[in-house]
């Protein structure tokens, strides 16, 4: 297994004493933010149990994090001053928001000046070019703010970042408490699964997940194909998608992975019917068709109720479920009928304790919140890049650097 490796394999607040250290914490706060004000907390919540942990070992704590994609400038729109208020908030105690650039010394004078159990969050890491060249002197700035290095951010691991990666060859480093729940949920479902496990594949291209793809047929019983990559698939097979998206470079790709499928074993489900509609607006009028009947004027936009029982019926005779993207364009309704319906018969038996269902990356956190399924999910992962690589069978930097 080249991605994360188990939990156990990672050293973690255990393995050190906190005690009158100062703790440098990555986290990840790259939430939204909208007119000054934190609009889903999903992320901070995640990182209270490592903060307050940390805190009660009489540490001083130090966050590091990005938010947005400034490009190395200061950008006030993508301060992390307003999430400063949030994290406050949620931990129900003061927390000082340190102003840098990270070409001043700011950052070093707030840290002596602080007490063991105060909490310090300074400004966008990227506000620095150096974080994302992961530049030595930048990393030495990092260093020198503390003593021991903790990664909590799970989400930001697949990058080798001066926050993500490079600190942590300087420092002592360990796992935080989310970054080491993640894993253990994520390990459960490539290294250890229960069997059979079915991995839902959904998005807009087969060219970003045909590593993916790839992957998964070697490990997976069975894969269902969805989104708008499932037409590149349905048109590698001289199905008729008329004016919908696709990546026509990508159907000898396409066919590649189909045959891989069935040397591995692996039962490969697409689309039987389809929700086609001649304009992508809200309300537009659809039908329902047989991939066969697509006419040369409508575009598939969701996965058709037969396609949905299909599906359903194989679900039931797995025990693992891993789900990475929509199967339809869920924003817009009534395109979103089949990413609610799954979500609910995957919520189902998972409630029924007929499978470990695994969600994550890009749009599928979103889809099950807006299905209202999200919390009846075994475990949902924030992490979008970090998620799709570790599927994808890839080394995280951000976690090998935490190995013992």
């Amino acid at each position: 297994m080249l991605g994360p490796s188990s939990a156990s394999s990672l050293r973690t607040l255990d393995d050190i004493d906190f005690g009158g250290k100062t703790a440098i914490v990555r986290v990840d706060l790259n939430v939204p933010v909208e007119d000054g004000v934190v609009a889903d907390a999903t992320r901070i919540e995640r990182i209270i149990p490592t903060l307050r942990e940390l805190i009660a070992k009489d540490a001083k704590v130090v966050l590091l994090s990005h938010l947005g994609r400034p490009k190395g400038k200061v950008v006030a729109d993508m301060s992390l001053e307003p999430v400063a208020g949030a994290l406050e908030k949620a931990m129900g105690r003061p927390v000082r928001f340190v102003a840098t650039n990270w070409r001043d010394g700011h950052a070093r004078e707030a840290v002596k000046a602080a007490a063991p159990g105060d909490l310090l969050l300074m400004e966008n890491t990227r506000f620095h070019p150096g974080e994302e060249t992961n530049d030595p002197e930048l990393v030495a700035q990092f260093a020198n703010l503390g003593d021991i290095y903790v990664n909590d951010a799970f989400s930001s691991a697949h990058r080798a970042h001066a926050s993500t990666e490079g600190i942590a060859h300087v420092l002592p480093a360990v796992a935080g408490r989310a970054l080491q729940a993640e894993i253990k949920s994520l390990s459960l479902v490539l290294e250890n699964p229960d069997r059979p496990v079915f991995a839902l594949v959904g998005g807009a291209k087969v060219s970003t997940k045909l590593d993916l793809l790839v992957n998964l047929v070697a490990k997976m019983q069975a894969i269902g194909i969805g989104g708008a990559m499932a037409n590149t698939f349905l048109a590698a097979q001289d199905r008729p998608i008329g004016r919908s998206m696709a990546e026509r470079e990508m159907l000898d790709n396409a066919r590649e992975v189909i045959h891989r499928a069935n040397e591995a074993g692996c039962t490969i489900f697409l689309p039987i019917d389809v929700v086609v509609a001649t304009e992508f607006t809200a309300g537009a009028v659809s039908r329902t068709v047989s991939v066969e009947r697509v006419g040369a004027d409508e575009m598939i936009l969701d996965v058709g109720p037969a396609t949905v029982a299909l599906l359903e019926k194989a679900l039931k005779h797995m025990r693992t479920v891993v789900w990475n993207g929509p199967v339809g364009a869920f924003e817009v309704p009534p395109f979103d009928q089949g990413t609610v319906a799954l979500a609910g018969a995957i919520a189902d038996l998972a409630d029924a304790g007929r499978l470990r269902a695994v969600a994550g990356g890009g749009d599928t956190a979103a889809a099950l919140n807006h299905a209202g399924v999200a919390d009846r999910f075994s475990y949902v992962s924030s992490a979008g890049g970090a998620f799709l690589e570790w599927l994808e069978g890839k080394a995280l930097p951000g976690v090998v650097a935490l190995r013992r």
